[in-house]
């Protein structure tokens, strides 16, 4: 009896102290990042270490990969047929664009204010710059400025959706979702059991999503050490103040200005961020934004955007709201005319900035996108191909930070929509569990 007795005090001794050590993932995520960061700066330009660090940073990416498109394909479809009708879709489309656009000028301006500011490109010596082959970024903008603005919308409508899906063509995706979405709910009760296939197949994926998340941390340290063995802190010191003024931009975009439209509709802006940073983390380590679309979309739907909405918003928001990368975009533009010497007009800021507002739609899903978006706005305004190629090599590491922008953005969106469709139903304790640890909202 005494024995079993102190049997169970071990055992309850030993759960209590597991609950209070485990860590929670983005406490796994996070450790994973600092120790990738010191194993790529120890192996820094050991390219047998980036060979073998390399295929589990791409097994976590390839894992994802694979389930977006179910999951983005399902939840729209269910989304839209629970919407019920096209003049709600189309409602909700056209609040979404009109918000997307909206805060791409605000990003761009931003970006151009603080470029005009700090002028990050000013008294450098083009000579002690190291230049990267931008090739393909150049042979991928000229096939897109073959492409008239009727052949890129013509473009959203596929062709064979299944190809569509195949090539991971996330705007043919979308538009083929509510289509399908629309028609399953014309039909009423015959679409009942489309409705559940589709109810069953996002569900699924959300519970394989969960499933490979307990994998992200390793991923994550993978990744995150081919990125510092292969380029390093040390190609940051030539460009230190190009780093600093699009970091420097992005935080004060996202707590700022992010920050004031979270207030408008009642939400502190640094409990979002608490809410969402282990896809934070994810997002800015793998500089993937698809790593964390769908988990986006749950927590969204739990911080109170009706599940239609999240499930809307989100997805489109990844081709059309691109907060951080129009940002950096509109800062390096005035880095290479003021590396060059070339002196901007505010007219023709105004031009790069609307030049830039419908490039960035326009080529979204375009591989090296921010690059391609460049070129093809540099040769509107006359400014140098050639200076992306001093920039080239640490645009991975400015890439990770506007990821992250991209995400809270995208977050923060379904939620302006929701609250701008007077659907916005934040939980009634004002309180989130995440992890275990409750999130205050």
């Amino acid at each position: 009896m005494p024995n079993q007795r102190l049997y169970k005090i071990h055992q309850e001794g030993r759960a209590i102290l597991l609950k209070k050590f485990k860590l929670s993932l983005a406490s796994q995520i996070f450790i994973g990042l600092i120790l990738g960061i010191i194993i790529g700066g120890i192996f820094y330009g050991s390219e047998t270490a980036q060979s073998i660090l390399q295929p589990f940073g791409d097994l976590f990416i390839r894992l994802i990969k694979m389930i977006v498109v179910p999951i983005v394909l399902s939840s729209i479809i269910v989304a839209v047929a629970g919407v019920g009708d096209i003049k709600s879709v189309g409602k909700l489309g056209l609040k979404s664009l009109t918000y997307f656009i909206g805060m791409t000028l605000v990003a761009i301006a931003v970006g151009l204010i603080a470029a005009n500011i700090f002028q990050p490109g000013t008294g450098l010596n083009m000579n002690q710059l190291e230049q990267t082959d931008i090739s393909n970024y150049v042979d991928t903008s000229e096939e897109q400025e073959g492409k008239s603005i009727a052949d890129t919308l013509l473009h959203i409508v596929p062709t064979n959706p299944v190809q569509a899906m195949v090539e991971g063509d996330m705007l043919a995706i979308i538009f083929f979702s509510v289509v399908f979405g629309l028609g399953v709910a014309a039909i009423g009760e015959r679409g009942k059991p489309v409705l559940r296939l589709f109810e069953g197949v996002a569900h699924a994926m959300f519970y394989v999503t969960n499933l490979f998340m307990k994998y992200a941390p390793i991923g994550v340290f993978a990744l995150i050490g081919v990125t510092i063995s292969k380029y390093g802190f040390t190609s940051l010191i030539p460009l230190g103040k190009l780093a600093l003024t699009v970091y420097g931009t992005m935080i004060f975009f996202v707590i700022v200005i992010l920050g004031l439209m979270a207030k408008i509709i009642g939400l502190n802006i640094f409990k979002l961020l608490k809410l969402i940073k282990e896809e934070l983390l994810l997002a800015f380590s793998t500089s993937s934004s698809e790593t964390v679309l769908p988990r986006i979309m749950d927590k969204m739907e739990q911080a109170g955007s009706p599940k239609h909405i999240a499930s809307f918003v989100i997805p489109t928001g990844y081709s059309f709201n691109l907060d951080g990368s129009v940002l950096y975009q509109a800062i390096a533009a005035l880095f290479v005319a003021q590396m060059y010497g070339i002196d901007l007009s505010i007219w023709q800021q105004i031009t790069l900035m609307l030049v830039l507002m419908i490039t960035s739609k326009g080529m979204a899903g375009v591989p090296g996108v921010s690059f391609v978006v460049l070129l093809a706005t540099f040769s509107t305004i006359g400014l140098p191909a050639a200076g992306l190629a001093f920039i080239a090599g640490i645009d991975r590491i400015l890439d990770m930070g506007r990821t992250a922008v991209n995400v809270v953005g995208n977050s923060l969106a379904a939620l302006v929509v929701a609250k701008w469709e007077g659907q916005y139903n934040p939980p009634a304790d004002g309180a989130l569990e995440e992890d275990g640890v409750t999130a205050q909202v």
